[in-house]
């Protein structure tokens, strides 16, 4: 059985104001701002967060778009000779949120490298006067990816212990004869295969809209932030009051550290949610639990909030 189908978003365009044209979609109510939500990668595109994701559509205008160098902006990875960087990434997400809000501040909703996309963002929103970015009003952290290099390198080394796991059942694969036989069936038993290790239940992967990643963006991302640590410049931010209401949402079972989230969430005085018996993508696995957590939390923040700034602090 295939993934679910997507539906068509309810209206899409590309960007006008970025050096090269990033696609961009909108899905539910026409209820401006829309919420901005950021897919994963770096090198990936907004489809394989749907149609899960557009549970929060029911009540909420969504925005995506496919960050440069990945998906539909496919093509845009190096038209200016030089390659995508963590900068690049941060000032297409500042167009996009000029374009479509204009100076309303955005909701960023970011998933995995999306999580972290939205904290560089944050960061260099706040840099003073000479910034044009509008800063974020609040921030849904799903999965972020680590806040520093070496929290990194011990998710890389959970990751590929899972995945070594699967090499048998890559090897029957293989061996099968599925591919000449159904083509189709293979290529998304493989999928299934080499995401396997971000799940709790490999079985779930079944459910995951299958995607690729543009190897030159993803490393030339991540080669842009070297040897990065965001910690420094978060904890000035929330000593001086200056980080918004956020989320932060882990499951349990994820390659990446638990430990790292939790300390991101103590860092930004965010509220943190862990859910069990789930892994790196709680929209496939838990979507109940994540997205009853996101609503809480959005109409906690909302107009009217009492919530302030920075004091969204507390670990459900």
């Amino acid at each position: 059985m295939p993934p679910k189908p997507i539906p068509e978003p309810r209206v899409a365009g590309s960007t006008q104001t970025t050096a090269v044209p990033l696609a961009w979609m909108e899905y539910g109510p026409a209820l401006p701002p829309p919420l901005v939500v950021l897919h994963g990668g770096p090198g990936a595109d907004h489809r394989y967060l749907l149609p899960q994701m557009l549970r929060l559509a029911a009540q909420h205008d969504l925005l995506f778009y496919d960050q440069r160098g990945g998906g539909a902006s496919t093509g845009t990875a190096a038209s200016d000779g030089a390659p995508v960087t963590w900068r690049t990434q941060v000032d297409d997400l500042g167009a996009i949120v000029h374009e479509r809000l204009g100076d309303a501040r955005p909701t960023i909703i970011g998933y995995s490298w999306g999580g972290l996309l939205a904290l560089l963002y944050l960061i260099e929103s706040t840099r003073g006067s000479g910034t044009a970015l509008t800063p974020p009003d609040r921030l849904v952290l799903i999965a972020p990816a680590p806040t520093t290099r070496a929290e990194r390198a011990r998710f890389e080394a959970e990751f590929a212990r899972r995945q070594a796991a699967a090499a048998g059942p890559r090897a029957t694969l293989t061996e099968s004869g599925l591919r000449g036989r159904d083509p189709a069936a293979y290529a998304q038993r493989a999928f299934e295969l080499s995401v396997s290790g971000y799940f709790a239940d490999p079985a779930r992967a079944h459910d995951l809209t299958p995607f690729r990643i543009v190897g030159r963006t993803q490393s030339s991302v991540w080669t842009s932030l070297d040897a990065y640590d965001l910690y420094p410049a978060l904890e000035t931010l929330a000593a001086a009051g200056r980080v918004p209401p956020a989320l932060v949402v882990h499951g349990r079972q994820d390659p990446i550290p638990l430990a790292a989230s939790e300390r991101l969430a103590r860092t930004i005085g965010a509220t943190l949610v862990v859910l069990e018996d789930c892994g790196h993508v709680p929209y496939v696995e838990q979507p109940d639990a994540l997205f009853g957590a996101i609503e809480t939390f959005l109409a906690a923040t909302g107009a009217g909030s009492a919530t302030p700034v920075g004091a969204a602090g507390g670990t459900a």
